[in-house]
């Protein structure tokens, strides 16, 4: 049964990602930290989210500004630098709370409003914050879209280039939380190891769903894009931060 419920939640939350370019990852770190441990999360989330990203990425591909990644990288990897010298693990409600609060952060916060991803200081910035916030939370698309909807780019524009950013925190977001669970299974803690072939469908679904978002998309336009968009993204997010609330007040924290 829980196998059945995470591969059909990656494979519904995809297909929003593959439409809206965002969103189903924070949607699926809802669904997932509720039912395993933090750790086991990131990295089932994250090899998830680095193969919808990745494909989706593939499948918009002629779309792609490849000069955007290497100046994001830049950032990116100075986030990973700070967090593998801190080594923090967040209770699974503060990781609700963050990922429903960068949602609502990036919209009310004006003067982040106006920020450029095509800009290479807007890009390394924002490597920076969103890697950190999705080593902390799990799933940044909520922040990461606030540098790319004021940006010069169409829709496609838009999902490929996130696609292909978030592909990269995603894999640097997998070397962190193996490395944990490999250091804890060696000191002898307890760790919840899911089988192989639940990360095997698991991606499978991610690929499927990532094919049907952008077959979606392709039938939209940039104006009900940009609407709809907003509104799902705020919705999830006040969603995961009372369950987050709920999670904290119940556990006494």
């Amino acid at each position: 049964m829980l196998a059945f419920i995470l591969i059909i939640s990656v494979l519904a939350t995809s297909i929003l990602s593959g439409v809206l370019g965002m969103a189903g990852g924070m949607l699926l770190m809802a669904i997932l930290v509720s039912v395993l441990p933090v750790a086991t999360t990131m990295l089932l989330h994250g090899a998830v989210q680095a193969t919808s990203n990745g494909s989706r990425a593939w499948f918009l591909r002629a779309h792609i500004n490849w000069s955007i990644l290497w100046i994001y990288m830049i950032g990116a990897l100075a986030a990973v630098g700070l967090f593998t010298y801190v080594l923090l693990v967040p209770p699974p409600g503060l990781v609700l709370i963050l990922v429903g609060g960068f949602a609502w952060l990036a919209r009310l916060t004006k003067r982040l409003q106006g920020l450029d991803i095509t800009r290479p200081t807007t890009a390394v910035v924002c490597g920076f914050v969103v890697t950190a916030a999705q080593l902390l939370a799990g799933a940044s698309g909520p922040l990461l879209d606030v540098f790319y909807l004021k940006s010069p780019l169409s829709r496609q524009q838009i999902v490929a280039n996130k696609a292909l950013t978030q592909t990269a925190g995603h894999i640097l977001k997998i070397i962190y939380y193996g490395a944990i669970i490999g250091a804890v299974a060696q000191a002898g803690a307890g760790t919840t190891n899911l089988a192989w072939w639940i990360y095997a469908a698991c991606m499978a679904a991610a690929v499927a769903g990532a094919r049907i978002g952008t077959w979606m998309l392709n039938r939209w336009n940039d104006q009900a894009f940009q609407r709809f968009s907003q509104f799902i993204i705020l919705s999830i997010a006040t969603l995961c931060i009372l369950q987050g609330v709920y999670y904290l007040v119940q556990n006494g924290l």
